[in-house]
């Protein structure tokens, strides 16, 4: 989020458009594959709704093809979109993966998500005490 106002009050809209597109291109093709690794790891579980194999595999030959595109014709831009994906590293780090965090980093961190709960109307707030109906 940091990166993307740095960007957007830096360069111009037609730039930022480019990143985000390939970021959204790319989250879009590991999702399904991810899709379609799950259906080969875990058959038997539960799924809602099932699609025949041929759909998805048919979106990656498509999705291949524009990722490649765009990294041939815009390698900038792209090492940019990488880039911007990989600020989001450190937080998972310190957010999620790092278990046995002092109190004071659990305060902040609680802290902070409920502050940008309250600032986009995303979730209602649970936190600090309940409040009395």
């Amino acid at each position: 989020c940091l990166a993307t106002l740095i960007i957007m009050l830096v360069g111009d809209t037609y730039t930022l458009i480019n990143y985000v597109s390939f970021i959204n291109y790319l989250c879009y093709g590991v999702t399904v594959i991810g899709l379609i690794v799950l259906r080969w790891k875990k058959p038997k579980i539960f799924r809602p709704i099932k699609v025949n194999l041929l759909i998805p595999i048919t979106y990656l030959a498509f999705w291949a093809f524009l990722l490649v595109f765009s990294l041939y014709s815009e390698p900038v831009v792209c090492g940019v979109g990488l880039i911007i994906i990989l600020t989001g590293v450190p937080v998972f780090f310190l957010g999620v993966y790092w278990r046995n965090k002092p109190k004071c980093v659990n305060r902040l961190i609680e802290s902070l998500t409920c502050w940008g709960q309250k600032l986009c109307f995303v979730v209602y707030p649970q936190c600090g005490s309940a409040e009395e109906e």
